[in-house]
This record gives C-alpha cells, structure tokens and sequence, in this order.
C-alpha cells in the first residue's frame, strides 16, 4: 500500500510518513515531522515539524498540530479541535523555547472543536466531549467534557460509556466487547472478556 497526497498538499523535504497513510486536500507537513502508517490527515491540516504522530491516527479538517504535541496510535482528532504550545503567549514577546509538551496516549478520541491547553496528558482511551477545554491530565478511559473540562464518567476502549461511577470500586461490561473494567479508586483497569 502506499502513501496517498492530494495535488494541493504541501509535504515538506525531510519527513517520515509510514505507508497507507492519506493527506487530503490543502494539507501542510512541515519538515521534520514523523507520522505513522494508516493514518489520515483531513483537509486543511496542518502538521508541524516537531510533532510525532503514531500509527492509524485520524485527523479530520480544520486541525492543526503544533509543535511539542505527540499522538500515539489510534488517536482520532475531531474537525477543527485545537492544540496550543505555549500557555501564555503574547504576540510581541517569544516563547519557543517554552513550548510544552502535550502527550496523547493511544485510542484518545478528541471531540469536534475541543481544545487541549498545552502541557497535559490525556489518557489512553480517555473521550474529549465536543467544545470541551482540557486544562489539566486526563485519566485513562476517563469521559471528560464542558469549560473547563470536567470527569462524567468512564468509556470503553470501544467507545461506550461504561455504568460506573467516577470514584470507588466497582466493575462494569462494555455492551459491544464484553470486556471487563474493574474501578479501583480514580483509577479504571481493562480485563479480558
């Protein structure tokens, strides 16, 4: 399979991009970036030169990836949903060496026109609602939404809301998989089915 890019695209000298990976219409990879195989980089993205993208990461229009934001795999970036690097920025003064580094973990989906508020790590599995601002780390599996974003519940690697409550310990079934999660605390644990 190999890599797909549309006449408009602008890919930079010097980037690694794994095969099947698809970059659509008005896309800018700047040099230096990295992206994984099987991903998907709607139209109007950009991607900056120090950021790391994993494998089948989707990314839909109107997202841009600044520099010091990594993605790990199966990571879905919702339509127009933003990132920052810099938590105080000013126009007249430069903070590139102050960039801070957002991190988000495998199967992280963040909903359409969130933002992340650089700095943070969401979670592995954890579910961005649409038009939430995170401002702090976000819990594995965690289900966060509103401004600023705040904990409702729990959601499966498969995307369902689990019925559990937010802290204690109890255990739930995820209705596609029939996978296990055991709640211990603040802190959500996947067994097998």
């Amino acid at each position: 399979m190999s890599i797909i890019v549309h006449p408009t695209a602008i890919v930079d000298a010097d980037v690694q991009i794994g095969e099947g990976t698809r970059i659509w219409h008005w896309v800018h990879v700047s040099q230096g970036a990295v992206i994984g195989r099987d991903c998907s980089l709607g139209q109007n993205v950009y991607i900056a030169g120090n950021v790391v993208i994993g494998n089948n990461v989707k990314i839909q229009n109107n997202v841009s990836v600044y520099d010091a934001v990594v993605l790990e795999d199966d990571v879905f970036c919702g339509p127009s949903m933003v990132f920052t690097n810099v938590y105080n920025p000013r126009a007249a003064v430069t903070r590139k060496h102050e960039y801070r580094k957002t991190l988000v973990r495998r199967g992280a989906t963040l909903g359409a026109n969130c933002t992340i508020v650089c700095g943070h790590t969401v979670g592995a599995y954890a579910f961005v609602g649409a038009g939430s601002v995170v401002t702090a780390d976000i819990a594995d599996y965690a289900l966060v939404v509103g401004v600023p974003a705040r904990q409702i519940g729990w959601m499966s690697e498969h995307g369902e809301r689990l019925s559990l409550p937010i802290r204690g310990k109890a255990e739930a079934i995820c209705p596609h998989s029939g996978c296990r999660y055991i709640l211990d605390g603040d802190t959500l644990i996947k067994k097998s089915a």
